[in-house]
């Protein structure tokens, strides 16, 4: 396992996360299994939410039964939009986070992301409430996700001129697959394909950590299907992943990731993973769904193919 020390996070930050969303940790359920093998892969990073049914509580059991606490870095997420309403608001947060915490046994959150964003709000009163939280001590690093580049940089110069921490993680989608559609709505924020590449470049010049979801595309390159195979895909994936993933110009994506996995010897999640986590010049994490142990193992072996930039142009474009 690779790790990467984060301002404000009191441990390394495992380069592979674990994301929690899935059954049946958000029915609540014990899922000792998959949590004992990822921290034995060196995983120490959880992704979490309010939002995800009760993913919280498994998670936060098993912390309790383990007893590993000091071990486990908790990332979890706030302030999600209902169908009535945004949620970005000091009473919103709160609640949620005191939810949160109660959730999972702890008092306090190592990384805390606002899930959306409300860009009719100024920045200023949300950075001040992040940096209370921080101070009473129930979060430490804080930042967004589903946030863009230029909303994350108006908090920080927020901050910068204020004497506050300023937002110090961000979760938006980025991988190999270009989320062309959003899956679940609210405004998820990519930084994935040839069209964001100004996104990149911010990240790129602040060093501001890439904690992207759906590093897989939503199971786009799961290898369950091929690339010549539109319609299993279609049967295979969920309707958020075929909003977000399924169209020509990333089956051609799947296609060179083929290529370059059959050269390599290894396997196409493999080599989406790998292109995601050696892309020069961002600090990039993948968070990653996975209840096989054999599938996560093989995920974590990821950070062994050293993809160079010819590579990585050659999954994205076919030119070298």
């Amino acid at each position: 396992m690779e790790y990467t020390a984060l301002k404000n996070v009191r441990l390394p930050v495992s380069r592979i996360i674990l994301g929690t969303a899935f059954s049946p940790m958000n029915q609540g359920e014990a899922v000792d299994e998959v949590l004992d093998n990822a921290l034995a892969l060196g995983i120490n990073c959880f992704d979490t939410a309010a939002v995800y049914g009760d993913s919280e509580a498994s998670l936060g059991d098993w912390i309790q039964r383990r007893g590993n606490r000091d071990q486990v870095l908790i990332l979890t997420k706030g302030a999600h939009p209902t169908v009535w309403r945004n949620r970005v608001t000091d009473y919103d947060i709160r609640s949620d986070l005191a939810t949160s915490l109660a959730k999972l046994r702890t008092d306090f959150v190592d990384m805390y992301l606002l899930h959306r964003d409300d860009p009719s709000l100024p920045v200023g009163p949300i950075v001040t409430l992040l940096n209370e939280l921080k101070a009473e001590g129930k979060i430490h690093a804080f930042g967004g996700s589903n946030w863009t580049h230029e909303r994350l940089e108006a908090a920080n110069e927020y901050a910068y001129a204020h004497n506050l921490t300023p937002f110090t993680l961000s979760s938006p989608n980025f991988g190999l697959a270009d989320q062309k559609g959003d899956p679940w709505g609210w405004g998820s924020v990519s930084i994935a394909g040839s069209e964001r590449g100004e996104a990149r470049d911010w990240y790129r010049r602040t060093g501001m950590p890439v904690l992207a979801y759906s590093s897989l595309g939503n199971g786009f390159f799961s290898g369950r299907f091929t690339s010549r195979e539109p319609e299993k895909a279609a049967s295979l994936l969920g309707s958020a992943a075929q909003r977000a993933f399924l169209y020509p110009d990333n089956l051609e994506r799947l296609a060179r990731a083929e290529t370059l996995a059959a050269q390599l010897g290894c396997t196409v999640p493999q080599v989406a993973l790998a292109y995601l986590l050696r892309q020069e010049g961002l600090k990039t994490f993948a968070i990653v769904a996975s209840r096989r142990p054999a599938a996560m193992a093989e995920n974590c072996a990821a950070l062994e193919i050293p993809l160079t930039p010819a590579q990585c142009r050659f999954l994205e474009s076919g030119e070298a």
